[in-house]
């Protein structure tokens, strides 16, 4: 059965070439650590490289057969660091996206992209996803749950969905630094494990309380991680539709209508999760995803998926490749 991965990151090869020379990357910087690991980034926020994200392209290729994964579509995410100008910025997205075009170019049959925009400039976001898709051929873009500090329901976010509607981008929201719960709970691993799926859910909110998705009904959306708490807290957040006219402000439904406009991916590390996202949003809209190679990732994606009792063949089927190849015309 094939699999294609939504969720599959890429370190730009192009940024830890020029690190491992000693050189700045468009700002960022880089130094060995005490073990040896290449510390990267910018001003004060400094992350350590996992050896997994240091592999080359033939390493990916054989550990995605290891794992029975056919296809990957490839995302970077240049917005970890917060550059100083827009010019770096830009030229960082450029060259990175430039490199997950090649690697679709070398092996098409493997690869897919996902592109990086320089979302701390608005327009100059635009024209790279613009490039991206409709010169690079790449699917669409990954995005933090913030733009510029703003959740997605900022008016002056506007222009940018109405963007990527009208380019058939998917866009695949996915974090990228401090989550909601940080302040409260920046141990024991909680913004990955409880942050992410909170920011999910506001993502989703944002989305819809604020009226984009009655704006731009055409929005192709995918939420990383089975979409966080979304699935779990609708009914929630119906009930605060139902009670406060704040919650009406920008939609005539309830949020719950909304459910079967985004995509999810797989990756709940939980069959019961698993099922009920299935059975709240329809099968047609989820997606696999592995979060390959982080440590977060399952061990083996596409064993877990076939090896689930509570789903049917075509709903494997549909996960692992066929809601994917419809979706970005794999």
């Amino acid at each position: 059965m094939r699999s294609i991965d939504i969720h599959a990151h890429l370190m730009p090869h192009c940024m830890l070439q020029a690190l491992y020379r000693g050189d700045t990357w468009h700002g960022v910087s880089g130094e060995r650590n005490a073990q040896g690991r290449l510390v990267y980034g910018l001003g004060g926020r400094r992350q350590a490289l996992m050896p997994q994200f240091a592999w080359n392209t033939v390493q990916r290729l054989a550990d995605m057969d290891s794992l029975g994964v056919d296809v990957q579509v490839v995302s970077t995410f240049i917005g970890y660091y917060p550059f100083p100008s827009d010019a770096q910025a830009i030229a960082a997205c450029r060259e990175a996206n430039d490199e997950v075009r090649q690697m679709t170019r070398d092996f098409p049959d493997r690869f897919a992209g996902l592109s990086t925009l320089p979302l701390q400039n608005l327009q100059a976001a635009i024209d790279e996803l613009e490039r991206s898709v409709t010169q690079l051929g790449l699917k669409g873009a990954m995005l933090n749950d913030t733009i510029n500090g703003h959740t997605f329901d900022a008016p002056a976010l506007l222009p940018f969905w109405q963007a990527a509607e009208q380019l058939g981008a998917l866009l695949f929201v996915h974090q990228g630094g401090p989550t909601v719960v940080s302040p409260r709970a920046d141990r024991y691993h909680l913004p990955n494990t409880i942050g992410n799926l909170a920011d999910r859910a506001v993502t989703f909110a944002s989305l819809v309380f604020g009226g984009v998705m009655d704006t731009c009904p055409d929005l192709k959306v995918c939420l990383a991680h089975g979409g966080g708490y979304t699935c779990f807290g609708i009914g929630r957040m119906d009930r605060g539709w139902q009670v406060r006219a704040e919650a009406r402000a920008f939609i005539q439904q309830p949020p719950s209508a909304y459910l079967s406009k985004f995509y999810y991916d797989c990756l709940t590390h939980s069959e019961a999760a698993l099922r009920m996202l299935i059975d709240t949003v329809g099968i047609d809209r989820v997606v696999f995803g592995t979060d390959w190679p982080a440590d977060m990732a399952m061990d083996w994606p596409v064993a877990w998926v076939l090896g689930l009792e509570s789903l049917t063949p075509a709903e494997k089927e549909a996960i692992l490749y066929k809601n994917l190849e419809q979706l970005l015309g794999l």
